[in-house]
């Protein structure tokens, strides 16, 4: 058999993954506390790069302060001006690093509180008071009273008065007087208040500097805060609206209506938004939180040194700063892309799920990577890597970028519902059933019927699992 040796020509195509497609791809994934490590990690050991002040060539114009720093507080006064409110986190909005260090430490709120009582000039007495109060904060740091190992009823809770606790300790109330007026003066600011007005009233009178029409605000004008209707509040208050958005932006900036969020009963968990979704003159805008994130840029120092050597000395040192600022180029501009494509994303998103953002749960249509994908001419791989581990903050709370992501289903009239949704139906059907009498599985599917969504009955076993409920022969309680 004889062989021979042939050359032959062939065109093949090949994606070589480059240092910088790798990197890029590596910080598209990250979520927002890794990239902010990885950036400052690559600021101790690369002498080129620089944290500035100022926007680099890499940086997108930042938010406007009040962009950056408004709280949703329609969302707070519009639904109880002292109820709970939703779970979020104002841990970015701490000057002094105490949310983040005392989460760090896993310490909860209520051993916090309890500390400090005991640092504090009370006799046994007052301690005592003191002891029951804090036993009754809740995780958002509000005083919520509870009797006899049930909570009063609502409006009990909200109204709380200085005589209601004397009267169930059974004390004066001016002792108990004595001792909220200690606790206010705790970290964090605003905790065991009973009212969010109060609450952000104890926060501001403790400002470095005390400002009274910020005060007035609180007191008087909160709706209209809420609705940012700062002409109303000027005319009431007689002063100028120029000094009325300045009282607005230390409240929504510097002051918070959840004092307890950061910590937890064992560990804090906190989650940091990547994006904001606001309304805006009846549109939804989408702004990147850059809050704690370094600004970027390269060494004028190492830059001037490059050109005033020009290309004629080829010492090791010059070599390795070329080195050097070539990973410090590819370092900001793959920042630069990550933040650019996830900013891209969640518009598309907000374009697909705006009657979800208008409406509620409802209204989530089915949404697949594909559709953003094809939307905005990426692939579907880069779209699920930039919503994973990635959080909006929206009118409606803080949701993973992926919780806007569900294939559909069809109700009885056939329009479309998604996963999601179904899933919450569920959980209200169980957590409102009778303990000793929990609804078998085809009976969830009965009263989702009853409500136009027809599922199957191993679809509803399957919902049911994944939200962590049990069968109904293990929920049953025996009273």
């Amino acid at each position: 058999m004889a062989y021979e040796l042939k050359q032959e020509l062939r065109l093949t195509q090949k994606l070589l993954l480059t240092p910088q497609l790798r990197l890029a791809i590596k910080l598209l994934q990250l979520s927002r506390q890794e990239l902010v490590e990885v950036v400052r990690q690559e600021l101790e050991k690369n002498p080129v790069l620089e944290e500035s002040g100022g926007m680099t060539d890499a940086e997108a114009p930042p938010r406007s302060e009040e962009e950056k720093h408004e709280v949703e507080w329609q969302e707070y006064i519009e639904e109880s001006e002292d109820s709970k409110g939703p779970v979020l986190d104002f841990s970015e909005r701490d000057e002094d690093g105490f949310f983040e260090k005392a989460a760090s430490t896993g310490t909860s709120l209520k051993d916090y509180l309890l500390w400090q009582l005991n640092d504090a000039p009370l006799n046994d007495r007052e301690r005592k008071i003191g002891e029951f109060l804090i036993g009754n904060i809740d995780e958002h740091g509000y005083l919520r009273i509870v009797e006899g190992g049930g909570v009063l009823d609502e409006e009990a809770v909200k109204d709380a008065t200085v005589e209601e606790v004397a009267g169930l300790m059974g004390v004066d109330a001016g002792e108990v007087k004595k001792v909220l007026d200690v606790i206010h003066g705790f970290d964090p600011p605003g905790v065991c208040a009973r009212t969010t007005r109060e609450c952000l009233l104890i926060q501001a009178r403790r400002l470095p500097q005390r400002e009274p029409l910020v005060e007035e605000i609180i007191e008087r004008h909160l709706e209209h805060l809420a609705n940012r209707n700062y002409k109303a509040i000027a005319k009431e208050a007689g002063v100028p609206v120029e000094k009325v958005a300045e009282a607005a932006m230390i409240i929504t900036r510097r002051l918070t209506p959840m004092p307890g969020s950061g910590f937890g009963t064992d560990e804090a968990r906190v989650i940091v938004p990547d994006v904001f979704i606001e309304k805006v003159g009846g549109e939804y805008v989408v702004f990147l939180n850059d809050d704690g994130m370094p600004r970027l840029r390269i060494s004028p120092y190492y830059r001037s040194m490059l050109s005033n050597n020009g290309g004629s000395d080829g010492s090791d040192a010059k070599g390795y700063i070329q080195e050097r600022l070539r990973a410090a180029i590819w370092l900001i501009k793959s920042v630069h892309q990550r933040q650019r494509t996830l900013k891209r994303v969640a518009e598309s998103i907000v374009k697909f799920q705006r009657d979800f953002l208008d409406r509620g749960l409802m209204y989530l249509k089915p949404l697949v990577l594909k559709d953003v994908a094809e939307d905005i001419g990426m692939h579907e791989s880069t779209i699920s890597r930039v919503t994973t581990n990635k959080y909006a903050q929206t009118p409606r709370g803080i949701f993973e970028l992926k919780y806007f992501f569900s294939t559909g289903m069809s109700r009885a009239d056939g329009s479309d519902i998604t996963a999601e949704y179904i899933k919450n139906k569920i959980k209200d059907i169980i957590e409102n059933e009778d303990p000793r009498h929990p609804l078998s599985d085809q009976q969830i599917v009965a009263k989702l019927k009853e409500s136009g969504v027809v599922l199957a009955r191993r679809t509803a076993a399957k919902y049911r699992e994944e939200l962590g409920f049990l069968s109904s022969s293990r929920r049953k309680r025996h009273y």
